[in-house]
């Protein structure tokens, strides 16, 4: 059965990469059309039905997680418009192993009262299980900043008494980062070490504020210098919110080079709240979904991830290629 390597393509990006990188393990995608062929010569079996093939090339996936930012708008499920009730009503049908959410997780201020009015009457459904990180509007808080976000969350948001922290599931590990706060010495030295300490094979981490983004607000170059961190600790994988689309990259590096060694990017700010336009595609953007509310489904294995973008109509609205942890 033929291999097609890690390394996808775009019109706009070089899957080479540059003579100064380092050489990444092999990461494999397995194409569709191979798993699903069947072939008889002279009576000869030579290769496997779809189903075989699919369950020989695909490792079952280990745990499954939901993922998605910009949620709670100051509205309900009496608003025919409101869109978290139906994101919310999703993740219960998909049900899975936790839920990571990318910031803004209520607007407009993030205020306790309207965490309590807003957010707890559909995803406070799955608190017990979210795994959430402060976004922007998280910090308007007239309370003071973070003040609801923490109130609300507890804990949960501060396990160690701090808005960001990390979390094993498998052979993978989680990084939960605020981005508010990616000029704080502290944030980044705390990150050093939790990476320094990991013993789990693939990594991933999210934030709000995304390094890359073809959406109104574009990339954010706040996220470069953990990016540089995250990539030479060999993760996978990056979370973001902010703008409020749904992207994805191919591997690339902090500087915005394709590398099949880099770190893929999924950019899903569709939780609930007003969609934005698509301004300037970036050169390894590889699929741009606007005008659609929904979540991303995460497939983790031990060695590897894919997921798809579910719309709250229930259909798929992107599948991406399978990866393979560095």
């Amino acid at each position: 059965m033929p291999l097609t390597p890690r390394a996808t393509t775009t019109p706009n990006s070089d899957p080479t990469p540059s003579p100064n990188s380092r050489t990444p393990k092999a990461r494999w995608i397995v194409p569709a059309a191979t798993a699903t062929a069947l072939a008889v010569v002279g009576g000869v079996l030579l290769w496997s039905p779809a189903d075989e093939a699919d369950a020989a090339a695909t490792p079952r996936a280990a745990f499954s997680a939901v993922a998605v930012g910009d949620i709670a708008e100051q509205c309900t499920k009496s608003d025919s418009d409101c869109a978290h009730p139906k994101t919310a009503a999703l993740v219960k049908q998909l049900d899975p192993k936790f839920v990571m959410t990318m910031g803004d997780n209520q607007y407009d201020d993030a205020r306790l009262k309207d965490f309590q009015k807003y957010y707890a009457t559909t995803w406070g459904a799955f608190k017990d299980k979210t795994k959430p990180v402060p976004g922007n509007h998280e910090t308007y808080d007239p309370a003071g900043p973070l003040k609801g976000y923490k109130s609300y969350f507890g804990s949960v948001a501060y396990p160690n008494g701090k808005s960001y922290y990390s979390f094993d599931q498998d052979n993978w590990h989680f990084i939960a980062l605020d981005s508010n706060s990616f000029d704080s010495s502290s944030q980044i030295n705390w990150l050093k070490k939790d990476l320094a300490a990991n013993s789990k094979k693939c990594v991933a981490a999210y934030w709000h504020h995304p390094l890359f983004s073809s959406g109104e607000h574009g990339n954010n170059p706040v996220g470069k210098p953990v990016w540089k961190l995250l990539d030479e600790a060999k993760a996978e994988l990056v979370l973001g919110g902010h703008d409020h689309h749904y992207e994805r990259f191919a591997p690339q590096k902090a500087n915005g080079s394709a590398d099949s060694g880099g770190i893929v990017e999924i950019l899903a700010g569709t939780g609930g709240a007003n969609p934005y336009k698509i301004e300037e595609v970036q050169p390894n953007s590889q699929k741009r979904i606007t005008n659609t509310y929904g979540v991303v489904k995460l497939d983790f294995t031990d060695t590897g991830f894919s997921w798809k973008l579910i719309g709250t109509d229930g259909s798929t609205k992107d599948t991406s290629p399978s990866y393979s942890c560095r």
